[in-house]
């Protein structure tokens, strides 16, 4: 069915999907898809060996490295590159890209890619910006995972002009793999990502090079609070380095409201009476802990 078509929804049985990019993400993607569907799954790889790994996987119906053959006949195509490459491969598939097809990204960041994209294509193929809050810090095809979107939340970033019909077939795609969706515009995204994705990422590398800088000889003696906090600091320095920097403003404000949290709990240890520091150091450690007892955790813990 066309995605210019009136109640348009992910038909899995029918549709043909192509993955731009085999990597942890893409490559989960493309398991969840022939797993989970009938979907007939292309992957775009840019590297023969990348090509021949996705192949010996069997994780794809096809397996190239011709951007043009691999979305010429696709229904649906899922950019799972970093943001940075985004606007080049689209302007190259744009000319092979069916009519109607639906154009959805895996980015962390979403303002400038949104903004950037949506351009890049006209009515009724369209971009419809995403960002399945699923990972790990490991990377590659080798670290996919059948399960990798089961439960987590997808978050569709649409613009105001972006037509309802796409919105749907965005979220009828995510939660064919399991994701639940909700929906954000991208800049309220990249707010609302800075503070629990981009900020966290940051604080545990810089978390781990004051340990360094400051207290080297106490890594020997790490157990499993210092490990888990500093997880994800494990991440590739490259992607992330392009995440921080994409989202910069929106990560200094997270940066800012933590130095002040930490001078209030500097003071409080330094200069207050033992009596009110325990109690309002109780106070906190008690709200904190009600507040991550809430939280939705992943089925895995090396989700992020």
């Amino acid at each position: 069915m066309p995605l210019g078509g009136p109640g348009f929804v992910f038909l899995c049985m029918t549709s043909r999907v192509t993955i731009v990019g085999p990597g942890l993400l893409g490559g989960s993607l493309a398991l969840a898809l022939k797993a989970r569907t009938g979907a007939h799954v292309t992957v775009w790889a840019r590297r023969a060996e990348s090509v021949a790994e996705v192949e010996a996987r069997g994780c794809a119906d096809v397996a190239t490295s011709d951007l043009t053959a691999a979305v010429q006949q696709a229904d649906t195509v899922v950019l799972c590159t970093p943001v940075g490459t985004m606007p080049a491969l689209c302007r190259q598939m744009h000319n092979a890209l069916p009519s109607g097809a639906l154009v959805v990204d895996v980015g962390s960041v979403k303002a400038p890619v949104v903004h950037e994209l949506t351009p890049l294509f006209s009515a009724p193929t369209q971009f419809v910006g995403c960002h399945p809050m699923a990972g790990s810090e490991q990377t590659g095809l080798a670290a996919a995972r059948v399960d990798l979107f089961e439960g987590a939340v997808c978050i569709i970033t649409p613009e105001a002009s972006t037509p309802t019909v796409a919105v749907s077939g965005a979220e009828s795609f995510w939660q064919s793999v399991g994701c639940l969706t909700r929906q954000l515009s991208p800049q309220v995204h990249d707010e609302v990502v800075a503070w629990i994705s981009h900020f966290p990422h940051l604080l545990a590398a810089a978390l781990v090079q004051t340990v360094a800088e400051q207290q080297p000889a106490a890594f020997d003696f790490c157990g499993p609070g210092f490990r888990d906090t500093t997880r994800v600091a494990g991440g590739p320095p490259g992607m992330w380095t392009e995440i921080l920097g994409e989202n910069r403003l929106a990560v200094r404000t997270a940066i800012d409201g933590l130095i002040e949290k930490l001078r209030s709990l500097s003071t409080l240890l330094s200069d207050a009476p033992s009596a009110e520091r325990d109690s309002l150091m109780n106070q906190l450690l008690s709200q904190a802990k009600a507040q991550r007892d809430r939280l939705r955790l992943p089925k895995n813990p090396s989700d992020v």
